[in-house]
């Protein structure tokens, strides 16, 4: 079986396979999505094992719902939805805040959680970068799953304003006042992040 990239086929192609009785056609498609998807659901939930869960959980329903896709968005934009829909409500569900910090090695090379931008080898940087990412991480957490879902798609994933609300569902202004609400409580949440008083002279 050839790989995920070397297949021809479009999204919508794919997913019309897999309702036509492709076996392979539903698993090339998220193949060629899974590192995003695995990144929207793990911010998402905040959590690697509710990740697995509400990643796993929306692709089950993503296959069984397959032939409910009206192409009114794309394939990709789709999965998504169906992904961190699955997300929110497991974070729904249980409404429990977990206090353990995500795996240090989360978005090592994510320039959404790196304080400098580029990779470096000093280890006092490297000790900074992996703090600050674990203060996002634990504020991330701290806001309501619709905030949360908004600002991942919106700053974290770099999804246009328009395309995030067509994951979520809601209208384009919805986004923004998460996003906006989201950032506030981020600012507060995060305050011992501020920039570093320059050193005199």
């Amino acid at each position: 079986m050839s790989a995920p990239g070397d297949d021809p086929r479009t999204d919508a192609d794919l997913l019309a396979a897999h309702v036509a009785g492709d076996t392979d056609a539903f698993g090339t498609l998220v193949a060629r999505h899974r590192d995003r998807l695995w990144a929207v659901a793990l911010r998402t939930t905040g959590h690697p094992e509710d990740a697995a869960d509400g990643l796993q959980d929306g692709l089950v329903a993503a296959y069984r719902r397959a032939a409910t896709f009206r192409g009114e968005a794309a394939v990709a934009t789709w999965l998504h939805r169906v992904v961190v829909n699955a997300c929110l409500d497991r974070l729904r569900a249980t409404r429990v805040r977990r206090s353990e910090p995500l795996p240090a090695d989360l978005g090592e090379s994510d320039p959404a959680y790196s304080t400098g931008g580029s990779p470096t080898d000093d280890p006092a940087a490297r000790a900074d970068q992996a703090e600050t990412r674990r203060l996002v991480l634990a504020a991330l957490r701290a806001l309501p799953p619709e905030q949360r879902a908004a600002l991942v798609l919106v700053d974290m994933e770099g999804y246009p304003v328009a395309e995030a609300a067509a994951v979520l569902g809601c209208p384009v202004g919805t986004v923004k006042s998460r996003c906006a609400r989201g950032r506030a409580r981020l600012a507060v949440l995060l305050g011992v992040l501020g920039p570093t008083p320059a050193a005199p002279g």
